[in-house]
């Protein structure tokens, strides 16, 4: 009988980790809502790992030719969150951005005209394909 309680808690443990490659934990600290959502969609830290976020932080004044750059206070309280927050290296080194990560390039292996429509325009355009994207949620089904 312990038995099957032990291996029944393990198995509810696990749920979330079994739909984990389409949800992300959704960015919850409001300064990160704010400042990075002025310009994108607020990414979420599991994304990517910390050395990304760290290289990402360490460029705001050039971040992918605009300038980020954010007070020193609130930089360090970013980066908190986004390390903290990071997904885990998987096994694709520390991508500069999140559309080069291995496991993004595996799932969104499409024909170049999909990102040239009108409602896609950019990989990094999550919202146009996953309705929940800011939420964290990427299971389309």
């Amino acid at each position: 009988m312990r038995t099957l309680i032990f291996a029944a808690g393990l198995t509810i443990a696990a749920l979330p980790a079994l739909a984990g490659d389409h949800r992300v934990a959704p960015v919850r600290d409001a300064l990160v809502q704010k400042e990075c959502g002025q310009c994108h969609m607020t990414f979420q830290p599991g994304l990517l790992p910390a050395a990304s976020w760290e290289r990402m932080m360490d460029k705001l004044a050039d971040h992918y030719g605009d300038n980020a750059a954010v007070s020193a206070e609130k930089g360090a309280a970013i980066r908190a969150y986004l390390t903290a927050n990071a997904g885990r290296d998987r096994r694709g080194g520390t991508p500069s951005r999140i559309t080069e990560a291995r496991w993004f390039t595996h799932e969104h292996d499409f024909p170049a005209p999909v990102w040239k429509r009108p409602e896609v325009v950019t990989k990094s355009n999550c919202p146009a394909c996953h309705q929940g994207a800011e939420q964290g949620l990427y299971d389309d089904d």
